[in-house]
């Protein structure tokens, strides 16, 4: 090793031996300048500030940085020849020294936070320094509450323990405070309590957990709690709070009631219905539910009855027994079932009573409450009451009796019966709308119809023709189908109903069928709208071609037109195989005055029919 290199290592010892963080050496004649506090976030990148200005034509020997509260402080970087010097390896991952002399620390950790000093040395002018904080700050993670138990009962002596609140992870040390509905919760009042255990984590975090005890009341059930966290970050205060929850509450049931699903509904026969028991208790008791003079019960709350009877009726009771404070409570409800069965009518089935006689129905049947019965015939009201009297029975009274019974204290419920009267007596003939115009020698049906209860027989006044007959009930069908001749158009025909009472007939008198008069207009043919349509078209051809002949002749100045009306053109004798044209005005004859013949000689208008009908004529000499 050469001498050079020998003397620099020995001058670097004696520096290092002089170099330490205390006042041992006068204080140079300089200042040192950092901030007071420095304020860093867990994980992050500080750097720490240090200033001096130095005298003229000096230049610093050494940067010292220590740290601790521990007189003399402990070194742990320095700055020698522009050379960066760790007084421990283990500072060499995180502490370095800036260009400006600041103090550079890689990701703060807890154990960061304490006092830092600058030091700058001037050799043997001697040194100054000054120190600063480094305060570190971490935000916990969310605050979790935990219940303690699944319930806790209430109004117990002894303060139990409710819910736990954990704050982890976080730097400084945290705070918790309890709320209820919103209120913090003084640590004053006997009647909660709360502990707080705080973890120091293995990174130097902080964990914090509080325990909140209280005696509970039943009215807590519906309370909310939370727990809210105050802590520090970069130097300002911060919040943060749990979610809400309730306490469930347990207390013995005071109050039973005993109800139906449908409390203020009339209960009928064929309904459904659940009875339900429920205790005001938390948890709810066991429930025992029996009929009273029945030996069933059931172990629930709930007893569902479908399609109810009257035999459901009574009362019903409901009973709990508190497995805490082994209290015993009862509740009752009374069960009505409304009903009405349908009635009966006495004497039953349909009824045939002889024309004159009497007839007594009565209507009965059972029900819950006032019975009410009114008899109908076609809607209509005949008769108020149970009994229906019918005296001198006739047609008139045949039909359907209905008896309708009704509970005026229960409008829902309406039940009938129907009855069928019919009337023993002659037949009695039914109406048929038929033709009886017949033409002779042509096949007609005619059809009559008596009604009769007992078996009748139908005749008719001929024995010609066929005879169809049929019954529905007591309607008696017969048709005739007959040819008709002169007699049977001069006599008619008679049908006759016999039974056991008497007879009834019925007589179709027969007119013949009249024909069309001749004076009236007959019916024009398809072929004859034809031939009326040729006619018309061969006309309208004609006048056409007459039209075109008498502007021709107007236009050469053939034509002379006179006062008369109607000028005749003749040509000469000698041209009697040419055209003649007649014109004739549309005036009256009176109007026109007479009419000149061939030769110029007047007719008299009695002359004038030989011609009135020609137009177009063409002569052949």
């Amino acid at each position: 090793m050469s001498y050079g290199r020998l003397r620099s290592l020995a001058l670097l010892g004696c520096l290092l031996l002089a170099s330490y963080c205390s006042r041992g050496n006068a204080e140079a004649n300089f200042e040192v300048f950092v901030p007071e506090v420095i304020e860093a976030e867990i994980g992050e990148t500080v750097v720490i500030d240090c200033e001096f200005s130095l005298p003229e034509n000096i230049s610093y020997a050494y940067i010292h940085w220590c740290s601790g509260e521990k007189i003399p402080p402990k070194k742990i970087i320095s700055l020698i020849q522009d050379e960066v010097h760790w007084a421990e390896d283990q500072y060499k991952d995180r502490l370095d020294i800036a260009k400006n002399f600041s103090l550079v620390i890689k990701k703060v950790a807890p154990q960061d936070a304490k006092p830092y000093i600058c030091q700058v040395g001037l050799g043997s002018l001697g040194f100054s320094e000054n120190r600063t904080k480094l305060h570190v700050s971490k935000a916990p993670e969310a605050p979790e509450f935990q219940l303690v138990k699944d319930g806790v009962r209430a109004d117990e002596p002894t303060l139990q323990e409710i819910a736990s609140c954990t704050a982890r992870n976080g730097f400084p040390a945290p705070s918790i405070v309890w709320y209820k509905n919103k209120e913090a919760l003084d640590l004053k009042d006997t009647e909660i309590g709360i502990h707080d255990t705080v973890i120091t984590e293995s990174s130097g975090l902080i964990t914090l957990r509080s325990m909140f005890s209280a005696r509970v009341a039943k009215e807590d059930r519906e309370a909310q709690f939370h727990c809210q966290v105050n802590y520090t970050l970069l130097g300002t205060n911060k919040t943060s709070m749990s979610d809400s929850f309730k306490i469930n509450v347990l207390y013995a049931t005071q109050n039973l009631s005993f109800t139906l699903d449908q409390p203020n509904q009339e209960l009928k026969e064929g309904d459904n219905v659940t009875l339900i028991c429920e205790g005001d208790g938390n948890p709810p008791p066991e429930y025992t539910l029996i009929k009273e003079d029945s030996q069933e019960t059931i172990l629930d709350d709930k007893l569902f009855i479908p399609s109810v009877t009257r035999n459901d009726s009574g009362n019903y009771w409901c009973k709990t027994l508190d497995l805490h404070t082994l209290k015993e409570l009862s509740a009752s409800v009374e069960l009505v079932v409304t009903y009405l069965d349908v009635p009966t009518i006495f004497p039953a089935g349909p009824q045939e009573p002889t024309e004159g006689d009497d007839l007594t129905l009565t209507c009965s049947t059972k029900g819950s409450g006032t019975l009410k019965f009114q008899w109908q015939k076609k809607g209509k009201l005949v008769a108020d009451g149970a009994v229906l009297n019918l005296t001198s029975i006739t047609y008139e009274k045949m039909g359907n009796y209905t008896c309708v019974v009704t509970m005026p204290d229960s409008p829902g419920w309406v039940h009938s019966r129907h009855i069928f009267i019919a009337v023993r007596a002659k037949p009695q003939k039914l109406k048929v709308e038929q033709s009886l115009s017949v033409r002779e020698g042509e096949v007609v049906d005619l059809t009559c119809i008596f009604y009769s209860v007992p078996r009748m027989n139908i005749s008719w006044s001929t024995s010609n023709g066929t005879v169809n007959t049929s019954r529905r009930k007591n309607h008696h069908n017969s048709t005739l189908s007959v040819l008709i001749t002169k007699e049977i158009l001069k006599s008619g025909l008679n049908c006759t109903g016999e039974n056991e009472f008497g007879s009834e007939y019925q007589h179709f008198p027969l007119r013949l069928k009249t024909k069309v008069h001749p004076d009236k207009p007959k019916t024009i043919t398809q072929e004859s709208k034809g031939v009326i349509i040729v006619a018309v078209i061969v006309c309208l051809l004609v006048f056409a071609v007459l039209g075109a002949v008498l502007y021709f002749l107007h236009m050469k100045g053939k034509l002379a037109c006179g006062r008369s009306g109607k000028q005749e053109i003749t040509r000469p004798e000698a041209h009697k195989d040419e055209i003649v044209v007649e014109v004739k005005s549309d005036k009256l004859p009176e109007e026109a005055g007479l009419l000149q013949g061939a030769n110029g000689e007047k007719r008299s208008p009695g002359d004038q029919g030989a011609n009135a009908g020609l137009t177009l004529e063409q002569e052949t000499g």
